[in-house]
């Protein structure tokens, strides 16, 4: 081979391995403040899992992170602005369980809840307590059943809104034990530990994050747990299916997404800034103190376990012809 050719493919062999790395090399992340937005507003546990992650994937990533309220509509709002955001990994949803039952409950929210977005990971479950206040005659699910069916459609429930996790499972209880209680919407956690301890419903029921502190004051009477197996959390509560009413499992959930599209290798990272934070010793005793089940899921796990619990509470809602306040 002559020098000329020789020199002339060297040449081309170098400006091919100097431009390799240009065309596989990814953008930039994080590009900008990161923004998680819970859809909810602030004080309740998507806004206190979010602040309370906030300063440690600021530390992890080397990014600026926001936590942005954006409430309304069950969380639908919040969570349709991320869904419709750009997919460049600088825009998060932290939903509760409310985004499972959404897609039956609000027919037009503008997206696709298992189309256009990310399930990123799912932080862990809680299973929601039954209770009574601690000035009724009924101290146990047994008691309280017979009550209600000597007097029909006067014991009442109280939940934090209509078409809400709780609500809906209580419309599977009623119906398998064959009780006809009076269900009482308030909007949201806080009003309803409010009237809980005043007494104003004979039953709240909510996750131990939102009424387990007046359940160890003994405001509230513990009647049962409404997952399939006894929470660590609350060792001592017995199921519904040990006080007679099988086949009922409901937990709330708390999950973090994106919009749909997101490069492999920001979600990849996202993923490990986030199991990173939540290892944080006092991070980890805070969240399970919450009365969180911590057992974070990735993408793999997360996007089946959404569309089972979409599929699931959607039956309710459409079998109990709920609608929306």
């Amino acid at each position: 081979m002559s020098m000329p050719h020789l020199t002339r493919r060297l040449l081309l062999a170098a400006g091919a391995a100097l431009a390799a790395p240009a065309l596989h090399a990814q953008p930039a992340w994080p590009s900008g403040p990161i923004r998680i937005v819970p859809p909810f507003p602030p004080g309740g546990s998507t806004d206190a899992l979010a602040r309370l992650l906030q300063p440690h994937l600021m530390r992890i990533l080397g990014a600026n992170v926001v936590v942005e309220n954006r409430p309304g509509a069950s969380g639908s709002l919040g969570t349709g602005a991320v869904a419709r955001s750009a997919p460049d990994g600088n825009h998060w949803v932290l939903v509760f369980d409310t985004h499972a039952v959404n897609p039956a409950l609000i027919p037009n929210m503008g997206f696709d809840t298992e189309k256009d977005m990310t399930p990123l990971l799912l932080f862990g479950t809680a299973p929601m307590v039954l209770t009574a206040h601690r000035t009724r005659p009924f101290k146990s699910f047994a008691a309280m059943a017979a009550a209600a069916k000597a007097k029909p459609d006067t014991l009442t429930y109280g939940s934090i809104g209509n078409g809400s996790l709780a609500h809906l499972t209580m419309a599977l209880v009623g119906k398998a034990a064959g009780l006809q209680l009076v269900h009482v919407p308030y909007r949201g956690g806080g009003p309803l530990a409010v009237a809980a301890v005043a007494g104003e419903v004979d039953m709240p029921i909510a996750t131990r994050p939102a009424i387990g502190v007046h359940i160890d004051s003994g405001a509230l009477v513990p009647l049962a747990q409404t997952g399939a197996t006894r929470s660590p959390s609350m060792p001592d509560i017995p199921t519904l299916a040990e006080v007679g009413v099988p086949g009922v499992d409901a937990r709330a959930f708390w999950g973090f997404l994106g919009p749909a599209g997101i490069p492999a290798p920001i979600k990849q990272r996202m993923e490990a800034a986030l199991r990173e934070a939540l290892a944080v010793p006092e991070v980890r005793a805070r969240v399970i103190g919450l009365g969180i089940d911590l057992d974070p899921k990735g993408e793999s796990e997360f996007g089946p376990f959404l569309s089972r619990q979409i599929a699931t509470w959607g039956r309710v809602v459409r079998d109990n012809n709920i609608r929306p306040d």
